[in-house]
């Protein structure tokens, strides 16, 4: 997990230079909410727990980062959308009890808007959390 969301070493060449975009490190989390709710299930604490303990490593320790809470696409934009920034507003307090300094932690709701699987829209893992390294 830590691994996942370290950044990666910058290097820099003069000769052959060759600039390639790499997206910044993420980690889609399958956190399981009751339904209807911003209640985090049980069943997801141990997750929750192994990332709080990821983010406080020493090679994670000053990084920040964002929590995007992403829903299935039962339901209306605009209920989805809020739904899914109280959800990822639940995971950062959570991680905030858990001993994660707030200041590192941007909770966002992006909605049914990124699907992870696109081919089915209402499918489960589509609700989901994704936390992103923003160094």
């Amino acid at each position: 997990m830590i691994d996942q969301l370290a950044t990666r070493p910058r290097t820099r060449s003069l000769r052959n230079l060759t600039v390639e975009a790499v997206p910044a490190p993420s980690l889609s989390l399958l956190i399981q909410f009751d339904f209807d709710s911003t209640r985090i299930k049980p069943e997801s604490l141990p997750a929750l727990t192994n990332l709080a303990q990821a983010m406080k490593s020493d090679k994670l320790a000053t990084a920040r980062f964002a929590i995007e809470g992403h829903t299935d696409a039962k339901g209306g934009a605009a209920y989805n959308l809020k739904l899914s920034e109280q959800r990822a507003q639940a995971v950062r307090a959570l991680l905030k009890a858990q001993g994660v300094d707030e200041s590192r932690l941007a909770a966002a709701g992006k909605g049914a808007s990124e699907p992870a699987n696109p081919a089915d829209p209402n499918a489960a893992e589509n609700r989901r959390v994704r936390i992103v390294n923003l160094e």
